[in-house]
């Protein structure tokens, strides 16, 4: 090899993969191998680099650099062979180094976590462990750099974890160094020799001494007997012997040990603090040097020689008074930095290797010198093993070492050591809180809120890396205590109510209760009762919270119907007709049709009507002046046969549907004016393109069911499989008693009458036949507004007149009920007033506010109890008393329970007309549900207007005999 190819330090990689000759005076001589590690402060020098320089007496490594030089913060091993002297200089850089720690501390973002910078910090340190490993198992001496006079306790710790890392990879280098040319005790022991272990130190400023020759009593030229330099190496050798044999680092047979330190010879030096006078320097090393020169020939010496001639060299620099060498307070140096480690080196170099056993028998410890190219060798197997791991053949086995590193855990990771220790303390503080004051089942609301109160008492005791993982398990443990037997059943009644059960399985079909199975098999039950009346009002009985939608709508009726109004002539409404064994619920339930789509939900349908069938359209006004009840300003449901607003003052036509021959017009969509004589009314009212009929509009589907209730967002052509509607006759108009009113149970006093509503008919007088067509209430056939009085022909005021005929008023009497949980019930006449008659004579409240405003779905009920808790009362019946008159009543109720975007609920079949001479009740549904969940009552301190009834849901039209 040549002198010139080893001018610049090479890394360890490219110094075992270079095919580098050595020169035939140097081949056949041993080499002897340092290693330099340690670490650095925030000077500006590097102290490793600098060692490495003077020892060398060549500028070899670069005093300067930092983290931009584009280096990373990896472990990294550099070598310095100085072939003259037969020494390879291995120096390792990690992150003790200060240069390495700034370039970790910038590869860290601002957004990284404290667990992952922890995880860095944990890969850096395990580089370190096994870049060190690797250069105690290929160097004779090894030099601990220090940049204090304080020796570091850690450095205890990290021995004894690389000892027990060495133990464990022992056999897997064994295997890879079989192979190898070496001595049989090097593959025994996977070393040359057991590393001696020499300690360097810098002196600070703290401990810098005058050089004023105070101590010497003023006398520089007599020498103290121990300068205070020495005294430290003496005492710090004492410190560090004595913690290594305590913590068994030091053995008595050195064999065993992952180093030794000599017995009788110096093993710590302190590198003393000079002036920085760089000018001086340089003079005193010039000055040196040409005192070596004159006084020694320039003869290159090989072999054990070199060393004589250093001794002697330095001897003479140190007499001719060189300040470089001279001690603090005018003492003469003891050694040099060099000729402190070339005592060492010495004993390597001329075969005699270390003898630091001690104790009654010693053991003498193995030592080779090997070639350059024998250890080369060994030292690239040893590489792959431990660190780079580039060959296939060794992959195996270096997989094998990363597997033991786990043993370092225990001695480098301190801070997890105490994080798992601190979080594991604060666990059973934290299920102690998470358990406090918990019923013996209870929902997920309380358990999460448990949780965070668990998790407030861990986070004030936790700390440390450990704290996210720990955390964790709190949220498996909490939530394993839970379910295991304490988790309340999730589900809620139709009023709110969560079920009181533990989590239980739902019986199926002809399936009894189990409590003894796990998890047990239950109904829903919250505990929760009231007290509720049939279809017709007659019969009360307690029922249960309902879970869902059929027992809240239709079982609890139907079991009441076998009691009481079973018997009773009802009109049922369409529902769900199968016609295969196993129908299914629709999926699609968010179906609209392309008019709703766009945003209108106001369609117009104009009904064909045979000209036999034709219905008269002339208003009927009240006794009171009061226009009957029109349509709603709420948009209702396309299939709602209502009026556009351009027609708002023309009476709904009959709900009868069309005959279902739709002619070729109205199947084509066009306009009425082409449907020749079944067109009605003027232009004006012809203009609007009437809805073209589908397929679904005619005829339900008979495989698919709708899974809820019909509201206005459900797809066309679906029915329910129960209607919650219930629409029964109580009897003829003369069963009900306005004098009475209402003889059913669980009425408030005073409150059970119903409201009339006076109707006067206009009809065709003897003396004036041509009345017939004229409007009776001038030009237009609109009522007129409310509270004005109707002036007829010769001045006489609306009312019944002298000219009409007793048979021309009629009479509806209607009420809106409302019952509460407590089965009280009570007539509204308005929506903040109740109906209260103290004396005979019935109801004095006309009906015509009832039906001309929005109704209240819920009231507060006027007989609170004492709770606190306020009691709301539901509108769930509409009384309507249609008298035997040529009268047409059309019922269209329409529910808004909640606020928008709430749809509109209503029956399976709209504007259904109620047949004269009739008590008819309208029974509302007990609850309300769509597709995506039920809509609960409100609570408390909430609005009730956005829960309402709309107004139009009775409307009234003459209806004329058909021609004969």
């Amino acid at each position: 090899m040549k002198g010139t190819n080893m001018a610049l330090p090479l890394s360890m990689e490219a110094l075992l993969q270079a095919d580098l000759q050595e020169d035939v005076a140097y081949r056949d001589e041993g080499l002897s191998v340092v290693g330099i590690f340690g670490k650095s402060n925030m000077q500006p020098g590097a102290p490793k680099e600098s060692i490495v320089n003077s020892l060398a007496d060549k500028h070899i490594f670069s005093l300067f650099g930092g983290p931009e030089d584009g280096g990373t913060a990896d472990s990294s091993i550099e070598a310095f062979y100085h072939q003259e002297n037969r020494v390879l200089y291995l120096l390792l850089s990690s992150v003790s180094d200060s240069r390495q720690l700034l370039r970790a501390c910038e590869s860290l973002s601002a957004n990284t976590g404290h667990s992952d910078s922890h995880e860095l910090w944990k890969d850096l340190d395990r580089q370190h462990c096994l870049h060190l490993l690797y250069i105690f198992s290929v160097c004779h001496v090894l030099l601990l750099v220090h940049p204090n006079q304080t020796f570091d306790v850690t450095y205890d710790r990290l021995f004894r974890a690389l000892d027990a890392l060495r133990q464990k990879v022992l056999p897997l280098i064994r295997a890879a160094i079989k192979d190898c040319p070496v001595s049989k005790e090097w593959k025994l022991n996977c070393r040359p020799c057991p590393p001696r272990l020499l300690f360097v130190f810098q002196m600070n400023g703290s401990m810098k001494v005058s050089t004023n020759g105070s101590e010497s009593g003023g006398n520089p030229d007599k020498p103290k007997k121990h300068s205070p330099r020495r005294r430290l190496q003496h005492a710090l050798e004492d410190q560090i012997y004595r913690i290594f044999r305590k913590s068994r680092v030091l053995t008595n047979q050195s064999s065993n040990c992952l180093f030794t330190v000599p017995a009788n010879q110096a093993f710590v030096y302190v590198i003393p603090t000079v002036d920085e006078d760089p000018v001086g320097a340089l003079l005193s090393q010039l000055r040196s040097t040409c005192t070596v020169s004159e006084t020694e020939p320039a003869v290159v010496v090989t072999g054990p020689r070199r060393y004589q001639q250093m001794r002697r060299s330095a001897r003479q620099a140190s007499y001719s008074g060189d300040p470089a060498t001279l001690l603090m307070g005018g003492q003469l140096t003891d050694c040099s930095l060099k000729e402190f480690l070339w005592q060492h080196v010495e004993l390597v170099l001329t075969k005699k290797g270390f003898d630091d056993s001690v104790g009654r028998n010693p053991q003498p410890s193995h030592f080779e010198l090997p070639t350059y190219s024998k250890w080369v060798q060994i030292a690239s197997k040893l590489h792959q093993v431990l660190i780079s791991n580039t060959e296939e053949e060794i992959a195996e086995l270096w997989s094998k070492v990363q597997g033991q590193l786990k043993v370092l855990e225990g001695f480098l990771d301190a801070d997890t050591k105490f994080s798992e220790n601190r979080c594991q303390k604060a666990l059973p503080l934290a299920h102690s809180a998470y358990q406090s004051n918990l019923p013996h089942n209870y929902t997920t609301t309380v358990h999460k809120n448990q949780l965070a109160q668990a998790l407030r008492v861990y986070s004030q005791h936790a700390r440390g890396v450990a704290f996210q993982r720990y955390a964790l398990q709190l949220h498996e443990d909490c939530y394993k205590f839970w379910s295991n037997g304490h988790q309340l059943c999730e589900e809620r009644s139709l009023t709110d109510q969560h079920c009181v059960h533990k989590f239980h399985l739902l019986p199926q079909t002809g399936e009894k209760t189990d409590m003894d199975r796990n998890p047990p098999i239950l109904n829903h039950n919250s505990r929760g009762r009231s007290t509720s009346a049939c279809n017709c009002g007659r019969k009360q009985a307690p029922r249960e919270d309902p879970f869902d939608i059929q027992a809240a709508n239709y079982d609890f009726y139907q079991m009441l119907d076998e009691k009481c109004c079973g018997k009773l002539e009802r009109i049922d409404f369409p529902v769900f007709q199968p016609s295969t064994l196993d129908p299914a619920p629709a999926t699609n339930q968010a179906q609209r049709t392309p008019i709703e789509a766009s945003g209108s939900t106001e369609v117009v349908v104009e009904k064909l009507k045979e000209p036999s069938t034709a219905q008269s359209t002339t208003p009927i006004p009240t006794e009171s002046t009061t226009p009957i009840p029109t349509q709603s300003h709420t948009p209702i449901p396309a299939q709602s046969h209502t009026p556009t607003p351009a027609q708002s003052h023309t009476p709904v036509q009959s709900h009868t549907p069309a005959d279902t021959s739709l002619s070729l017009a109205l199947s084509l969509g066009q306009s009425t004016d082409s449907l020749g004589p079944y067109a009605d009314g003027d232009g004006t009212e012809t203009q609007v393109q009437p809805k073209r009929p589908s397929l679904m509009d005619r005829q339900p589907s008979t495989v698919e069911y709708l899974p809820g209730m019909m509201h206005s967002g459900c797809a066309k052509g679906l029915l329910p499989k129960f209607s919650s509607w219930s629409l029964v006759k109580l009897g003829p108009a003369k069963s009900y008693n306005c004098h009475t009113g209402l003889e059913h149970p669980g009425f408030l006093p005073g409150s059970s009458f119903l409201l009339p509503w006076d109707l006067v008919i206009r009809s065709r007088s003897e003396e004036d036949p041509d009345r017939l067509t004229e409007p009776l209430d001038g030009v237009n056939s609109s009522w007129p507004a409310p509270n004005k009085t109707l002036v007829g022909k010769r001045g006489s005021t609306g009312g019944l007149g002298r000219s009409r005929r007793r048979d021309d008023m009629a009479r509806i009497f209607v009420g809106f009920e409302y019952e509460d949980s407590r089965g009280r019930r009570f007539i509204s006449c308005g929506p903040d007033k109740i109906v209260k008659v103290l004396g005979p004579g019935g109801a004095k409240d006309p009906a015509t506010r009832v039906l001309n405003t929005d109704m209240p779905l819920y009231i507060p009920s006027p007989s609170q109890g004492r709770g606190i808790k306020s009691h709301y009362a539901q509108l769930t019946r509409l009384f309507v008393v249609v008298p035997d008159s040529p009268l047409e009543v059309t019922l269209n109720p329409q529910v808004q329970p909640g606020p928008p975007p709430c749809p509109l609920f209503h029956p399976e079949q709209t504007d259904l007309v109620l047949p004269p001479d009739g008590f008819w009740v309208l029974r509302f549904p007990y609850s309300f549900c769509t597709d995506r969940g039920p809509c609960y009552p409100p609570k408390e301190n909430q609005p009730l207007n956005n829960h309402k009834v709309l107004r139009g849901i009775l409307k009234a039209t003459a209806a004329t005999p058909a021609p004969q």
